[in-house]
């Protein structure tokens, strides 16, 4: 025999009861069956709702049973053949008017006792049953309802009754030996009292009369069929990637249930539990879906961790003072005034300093908690032993479940690590001896990172997650998105990197989308995005609070780089095209760093130098590696090598440099590259990547511009000079040729000074043969003193720029 247990979801209306019949019917092919049902969906708390109203004299408790009265009727109706559904529908009304006169009996008296309150809850599983029994009958002639409360018996604690066991297990066991029905319906949660008085089971109750059912009859299983398809490894609705766990022990299903898996109350099920009988949890909406089974030797086939659980709304309460070492009795007679004041503890964690003590508490009861550990320690208090009660509110507990982990190393580690990671912080850990549940307290608003990091790391294929934020969508911009949408199959499929990009803006709007944005129509999807500031940006961001978030700057503006400390203080990498940031200040550009080390951030801008060449890596793995640099010679601007390579005899200086802005060579105002100060920050970030205190005002910058060029009030105005002083770009051209040079716009450091200019550049130097916008680092070092180790590429444009962007992102995802 088994007994099957259908919650409210599963019986809310005709429809859903039509679904358990069916499943009713298919299970009792097989073997006898017991079938106990919760009342519809929602009808205790409106019964509840109606006895409270009809208690403060409200009249609305008329409203309330109407409602009541309205929906178990049309239940009827739309489950039952006419002719029956108005036999039916007399005897459920004969229910209700009972219920009413109940009802008006409490508005009289104004009175609601718990005695009372059984009564009135009770009619929710009674004329459940009773619908339920009629509309089966109809499906299944060997069918029958047999009243709960003829079998049950209870004690007189109203509303949370405890049963009289043995009594109970006897008239189980003698009732269904007598049966010989092959399906058995009856009400959850209600039970009868010794004195012959209606009860009720409490929390659970439904799950409670079916595990006392099971028990009684040895039954061969017991399913609990409820709105889920079994206990999943995190609750799917905050973690996507969350899936059902076939099969686990009774330890670890408590574990879970204790911290938040809803799909089944531990006290409920000890009757099960004690008897070894299997619990299976299964979904009446995927009856074909496995379903969960929790038995004593489960197959092991998930690994060490099982599950991962929350609890939300928890206070941390820490009684602390010099006092309290040494000195017994503290830790008693904090329980002991909590217990009293039946306030339940959910978390104990104490120092071995026995300094402290922490407990965590349900956020509703920590005013009541400081004010009586407060009263209960006044004396100590008043002679400054301990500190008043602190108390921490906005909090959760976290909790990582599985009978194996104490047989495996590092769980404790990769736990935490993984929240680190991420900026969750911990407030409190705690850990059993078991090593059956490891359980931290962190803020309530980390919830979701919190499990969706720990739910990659100890369940998913080790596909990592990158939650992108992008601001700039010009050239290079639009191109990234485009490289992005190109290869993200490939890059989970071969590197396990699932890129999301979840936020994007322009200068006018932004866009956001926790489940990626549509990259094949982002464009419209700016365009009818929100109105942006960079300050509301970064709020949306820290705001999401995701996982591996990514900001990444493709703009050349300097209030976005001034974002980047904030964005480092949520833990948040940033990946950087715009070089402001870096070329600021030495201090302003060393707290950045510090910044992102302290909070365990990346901060990476290859782009910044080469495009996507990889210049910076190349160096940071020498410095890395111990190597020291002594110089570096470079031509460090795609644009300007674009423009000297062809501009000669037979063109114009501005033709050139504006068919290098078309091309997109050059920043939007080329007087950033001809002015050489886009070279000067460029060797100015590396001359500091290779360990060195410099300021942009420090590098020594040779402007080959003459100073109308310079002084041009916009760049149409630039242009104008570039035209006017067109011999002056002559010369520099006829004198290098008449010197069988080119000319080069050339960065230099040597020995912590630095300078850049425009070069002749004789046919025996590495640089004479650079080709349209290539670039070329030559790294002199402790290594290499003599044959430098040499960078060369492509240096500019917005193709390689946007491969240097992506270059960094994917290096971020392999860290």
């Amino acid at each position: 025999m088994k007994v099957l247990k259908f919650g409210g979801t599963s019986v809310a209306n005709a429809e859903n009861i039509t679904k358990v019949i069916n499943i009713v019917k298919n299970e009792a092919q097989k073997e006898r069956i017991a079938v106990v049902v919760s009342a519809f969906g929602g009808i205790t708390d409106q019964l509840l709702k109606a006895g409270e109203q009809a208690t403060q004299k409200e009249l609305d408790y008329v409203d309330t049973f109407e409602s009541i009265k309205a929906r178990h009727i049309k239940t009827v109706e739309l489950l039952l053949p006419k002719k029956k559904s108005e036999i039916v529908i007399l005897k459920v009304k004969d229910q209700l008017k009972a219920l009413f006169d109940l009802l008006q009996g409490i508005y009289l008296i104004n009175e609601f006792s718990d005695k009372t309150k059984d009564k009135i809850l009770s009619y929710g599983e009674l004329l459940s049953s009773y619908i339920i029994s009629e509309a089966l009958k109809e499906h299944e002639a060997s069918s029958a309802l047999k009243d709960s409360r003829t079998l049950i018996i209870t004690d007189s604690n109203h509303t949370q009754a405890n049963v009289k066991v043995e009594i109970t297990n006897k008239n189980i066991k003698d009732y269904f030996d007598a049966s010989a029905e092959k399906i058995t319906l009856l009400p959850g949660f209600v039970s009868k009292s010794d004195t012959n008085d209606t009860t009720t089971l409490g929390r659970g109750g439904s799950d409670y009369t079916a595990a006392l059912i099971a028990a009684a009859v040895d039954a061969t299983v017991l399913e609990i069929w409820t709105d889920v398809s079994g206990m999943f490894t995190a609750n799917p609705k905050l973690v996507r990637q969350a899936f059902p766990i076939e099969e686990i022990s009774y330890q670890e299903a408590m574990e879970l249930s204790h911290f938040g898996a809803k799909v089944l109350y531990p006290p409920t099920v000890q009757p099960t539990l004690y008897k070894r009988i299997p619990i299976l949890i299964k979904n009446t909406f995927e009856p074909e879906a496995k379903g969960t089974l929790i038995s004593k030797q489960p197959k092991r086939n998930n690994g060490p961790v099982k599950g991962i659980s929350h609890v939300e709304s928890i206070a941390l309460l820490t009684l602390e003072g010099n006092g309290m070492i040494g000195i017994p009795g503290f830790s008693k007679r904090l329980f002991s005034v909590l217990s009293i004041n039946q306030i339940n503890v959910v978390l104990i964690t104490q120092a071995s300093s026995e300094h402290s003590i922490c407990v965590g508490v349900f956020s509703d009861d920590a005013k009541k908690a400081k004010q009586v550990v407060d009263e209960e320690f006044a004396y100590e208090i008043s002679l400054k032993k301990i500190k008043p009660l602190l108390v921490e509110v906005d909090l959760a507990i976290v909790a990582v479940v599985g009978d194996n982990m104490k047989n495996h190393q590092g769980i404790s580690g990769r736990m935490f690590r993984a929240l680190g990671q991420n900026n969750v912080n911990v407030r409190a850990i705690a850990q059993g001896a078991s090593e059956r549940n490891i359980s931290a307290v962190i803020a309530h608003k980390d919830i979701k990172k919190a499990l969706v990091s720990l739910h990659s790391v100890f369940f998913e294929k080790q596909i990592k997650s990158l939650n992108l934020f992008i601001v700039g969508l010009g050239n290079v911009g639009g191109i990234l998105l485009e490289q992005i949408k190109k290869q993200q199959v490939y890059l989970r499929e071969h590197l396990l990197l699932n890129i999301r990009v979840v936020g994007i803006s322009n200068s006018r709007k932004m866009v956001f989308n926790t489940e990626g944005i549509d990259l094949k129509d982002w464009k419209s999807e700016i365009e009818a995005g929100i109105d942006r500031t960079h300050e509301s940006f970064f709020e949306t961001v820290k705001n999401l609070n995701l996982s591996n978030s990514i900001f990444i700057d493709i703009t050349a503006n300097t209030e976005v780089a001034n974002t980047y400390a904030d964005y480092f203080k949520e833990s948040i990498s940033v990946i950087a095209c715009n070089k402001i940031a870096c070329s600021s200040s030495y201090s302003s550009y060393k707290a950045l760093k510090e910044l992102a080390k302290k909070y365990s951030a990346s901060f990476l801008f290859e782009t910044n130098v080469g495009a996507g060449l990889p210049v910076i890596n190349t160096l940071n793995n020498l410095i890395n590696s111990g190597d020291e640099v002594i110089s570096i010679q470079a031509v460090l601007s795609g644009s300007l090598n674009f423009v000297f390579n062809n501009f000669n005899d037979k063109t114009s200086f501005h033709d050139i440099v504006k068919q290098a802005q078309e091309e997109g060579y050059t920043e939007p105002d080329p007087r950033i590259d001809l002015s050489g100060v886009d070279v000067a920050r460029k060797i100015l970030i590396l001359a500091r990547e290779a360990g060195f205190k410099i300021d942009l005002e420090d590098i020594d910058n040779k402007s080959f511009l003459p100073e109308e060029s310079l002084k041009a009030n916009s760049v149409s105005d630039f242009y104008e000079t570039l035209k006017t002083d067109a011999s002056h770009f002559e010369k520099l051209y006829t004198s290098a040729k008449q010197n069988n040079c080119q000319l080069k716009y050339v960065a230099e450091f040597n020995n912590g000074t630095a300078k850049v200019g425009l070069r002749e550049v004789d046919k025996d130097h590495p640089f004479y043969n650079l080709k349209g916008k290539d670039n070329i680092v030559l790294f002199y070092t402790n290594r290499y003193p003599e044959q430098p180790l040499i960078v060369k590429g492509a240096g500019a444009g917005a193709e390689v720029t946007a491969s240097g962007l992506f270059a960094d992102i994917i290096t971020l995802g392999k860290n």
